[in-house]
């Protein structure tokens, strides 16, 4: 499979902090990834060199082969990106907000582009909305329809279901699965829902304090930690502050 995101060695400080130390990393099209690790582990550092937004301190990254510093307006067009944690403009209405960014993409037939997306997220009824009065819940399903609307080849998802509520969550999950498999796009994943990551990703990567310490199927990491759920697997990363790094295939 063609490899969408590949790093090597990528590494970012910050003074004397070490935000993240020599992660190599590879996301294939057609396949959902798992980038895991608690607060403060390196995910959304790795997150915005790929986007372009950090110049690493040392390492390499590519995205669809490109150099995300160099050719960020390459880039750009063929993915997108949301997060719980990034909001879009609170003052204007959500049909404003999708038709802003529906120009920045240049999207063809963007009315038609735009309703349907309101349609399969369940907001149609919200579209004359100021954004800002949302819930939390509908501002991250209006930040899921502005990552669809160019129809990328790589989604970059910083914990997409985070405010969901469980229904509205697993209707996201059915969606992404379903636009992995139809359009044969690769998701980079990252998430504190392990039951999620286990439906979901085919790999994980898991970081801590900068630094990856397993890799491989779900199956393989509980394998590793002799343990029953990725959930397990956490929870012992976190505890034991073990930086033994293992080996791809474990």
């Amino acid at each position: 499979m063609e490899s969408l995101i590949v790093t090597q060695n990528l590494s970012k400080n910050y003074g004397g902090v070490r935000a993240l130390e020599d992660l190599s990393l590879e996301v294939r099209r057609g396949e959902i990834v798992g980038l895991l690790g608690p607060n403060g582990a390196g995910k959304t550092t790795a997150i915005h060199i790929l986007l372009g937004l950090l110049t690493p301190s040392s390492g390499s990254a590519s995205v669809f082969g490109l150099s995300p510093l160099t050719h960020r307006h390459k880039i750009a067009p063929r993915l997108n990106f949301s997060s719980a944690y990034v909001q879009l403009p609170s003052n204007l209405k959500v049909l404003e907000n999708l038709k802003i960014f529906s120009k920045l993409y240049n999207i063809p037939d963007a009315p038609k582009k735009i309703a349907s997306l309101l349609e399969l997220m369940d907001m149609t009824s919200l579209a004359s909305r100021i954004t800002g009065a949302l819930s939390a819940g509908e501002k991250t399903r209006l930040n899921l329809c502005k990552c669809l609307l160019n129809d990328p080849e790589l989604l970059l998802l910083d914990e997409p279901t985070a405010s969901l509520d469980p229904e509205m969550a697993d209707n996201v999950r059915k969606l992404l699965k379903k636009i992995q498999k139809e359009r044969n796009i690769g998701i980079l994943y990252t998430s504190h829902n392990m039951p999620e990551i286990e439906e979901l990703c085919s790999r994980i990567y898991f970081i801590h304090e900068g630094r990856m310490i397993a890799q491989g199927s779900p199956e393989e990491i509980m394998k590793a930690f002799q343990s029953k759920t990725l959930e397990q697997v956490f929870i012992k990363i976190v505890r034991s502050g073990d930086f033994v790094v293992k080996e791809p295939g474990l």
